[in-house]
């Protein structure tokens, strides 16, 4: 069976607040959009693509209309250092400061809209506790 695409959509309580948190601070462009539902896609690959709709809106299964929570973003990045930077000058909230994780990664999380964080990554070498686990 072939997937022709796959993306998450994010229930959010403001639509245009977290649109415009991604393409200002991300980078995105708008594919499409409506007032209760807006498709993003980065212009550096066609694969990476975002959605944000209205959490109230009844294409949503009723029982489920809630906004994003608890959900982690991860965005690699080819230099985390930069985009730390970049960020903080922006004023963004930063939720984990930038730091190395033994597991592989140079990281940071900021906080987006509707209270879902996004973290910005570099790969980096793991320590040997790590190495073996990775499958190639």
């Amino acid at each position: 069976m072939t997937i022709t695409g796959y993306y998450p959509v994010l229930g959010s309580t403001d639509v245009a607040a977290a649109r415009d948190f991604y393409v200002e601070h991300f980078g995105f462009t708008l594919t499409f959009e409506a007032d209760w539902y807006v498709s993003l896609r980065h212009p550096s690959a066609e694969h990476i693509e975002l959605a944000l709709v209205d959490h109230r809106h009844p294409t949503i299964p009723d029982g489920f209309r809630q906004p994003a929570r608890g959900l982690l973003l991860n965005v690699e990045v080819p230099d985390v250092d930069a985009w730390h930077e970049r960020l903080v000058a922006a004023g963004l909230r930063v939720a984990l400061d930038l730091r190395n994780e033994a597991f592989g990664q140079r990281h940071f999380i900021v906080e987006a809209p509707d209270g879902v964080l996004v973290d910005v990554i570099t790969p980096i070498e793991p320590t040997s506790e790590y190495a073996g686990q990775y499958v190639s």
